[in-house]
């Protein structure tokens, strides 16, 4: 894998999350979409649905596989990227750019028990 932003957390299912004033910021590492493929839908959550950390938020589907999305931290769905219907290869040309969807967390302390940037590398290695 190239490099994974430091400012960013990660889930152990591949997901990443980052603050944004008061709401979190969310969509998949490049070690995911690398293991995907060509992204070709995703299947985003609705507005003012609210999930807890680990819920299945959305999927993204490939020429490969379809994967759920999980939500990394507990709370409700503020915002979608609507830009990702049109044009779901986002996610592959610029993983960390593209978001998914962004939450207004339930307790924004949740996104300290997510893992750094050298926790994932650590983990995406094994």
């Amino acid at each position: 894998m190239s490099n994974i932003p430091a400012d960013l957390r990660f889930a152990e299912s591949h997901e990443w999350a980052k603050k944004e004033g008061d709401l979190i910021v969310v969509g998949i590492s490049e070690y995911a979409q690398d293991a995907l493929g060509d992204v070709v839908f995703v299947e985003m959550p609705e507005i003012g649905k609210v999930f807890a950390a680990g819920d299945a938020a959305g999927v993204v589907e490939s020429v490969k596989a379809a994967s759920d999305i999980y939500s990394p931290v507990a709370g409700e769905v503020i915002a979608v990227n609507e830009e990702l219907g049109g044009s779901p290869e986002l996610l592959n040309s610029a993983p960390y750019d593209a978001w998914i969807f962004k939450l207004k967390p339930s307790n924004p302390a949740e996104l300290d028990k997510l893992l750094d940037a050298a926790g994932y590398a650590a983990t995406i290695s094994e």
